[in-house]
């Protein structure tokens, strides 16, 4: 696993060199806006907060100088409500439009960051499971549980990471469309990647694979 901090233009769309010969690009996409908003900024959680600052100025206005005042009162938050409102969907559109996210048939690629971009290459011996969370619209989050010592921080990852896990950073692909297919794709790829015979030179062992088997949460 590795994380790559470039200025340069990318040779293709997502990942920072060309893959090897051989690998082969099985799909690519990036978070869907509004999941995204809805998952990772609590948009609905926000927009309840400011109705109910809205209705509670707007309401004691009204029960103390009638529906004028309860105007006066109410809308200036119902202003700031939207502007909050919007400056997180603005957030959360150049987050998802920042990013691309790559399986091929070794690894995923999570190239992220809407300021500094930054692409983190998780090849598929290094990944130990991966758990799906899948919303009823289809959309939904894949993360990666990595292993060996190499530590991902969770703030250069967000919102890209798998909420709730703090004390282990997983990397995930988050908030994406027809998360139940790439998931599959995953889970395919991994297993087909991970049980290919290991050719060895002569005179040295023969290798036995690592006997991991990384799988989609269903």
């Amino acid at each position: 696993m590795s994380g790559h901090d470039d200025f340069a233009f990318d040779p293709l769309p997502g990942l920072p060199e060309r893959p090897p010969e051989g690998e082969l690009i099985l799909w690519q996409g990036r978070p869907d806006t509004w999941a995204l908003a809805r998952d990772a900024f609590r948009f609905r959680w926000l927009a309840v907060y400011f109705a109910l600052i809205v209705l509670w100025r707007a309401g004691t206005g009204l029960a103390d100088g009638g529906l004028a005042l309860g105007l006066a009162m109410g809308l200036p938050y119902l202003g700031l409500g939207l502007l909050g409102l919007g400056v997180v969907w603005l957030l959360a559109f150049a987050q998802a439009r920042a990013t691309t996210y790559t399986l091929t048939t070794a690894r995923a690629v999570l190239r992220i960051g809407a300021a500094l971009p930054v692409t983190f290459n998780l090849p598929f011996a290094q990944i130990g499971s991966a758990d799906l969370d899948l919303r009823r619209d289809g959309t939904g989050t894949i993360a990666f549980d990595t292993l060996g010592e190499t530590r991902i921080a969770a703030l250069v990852a967000w919102p890209h990471v798998r909420p709730g896990f703090w004390a282990k950073t997983q990397p995930a692909l988050r908030s994406i469309p027809d998360a139940a297919r790439v998931a599959r794709m995953f889970a395919d790829a991994a297993e087909a990647r991970l049980t290919q015979p290991k050719i060895s030179r002569a005179g040295t062992d023969m290798g036995n694979g690592t006997g991991l088997a990384p799988v989609a949460a269903e």
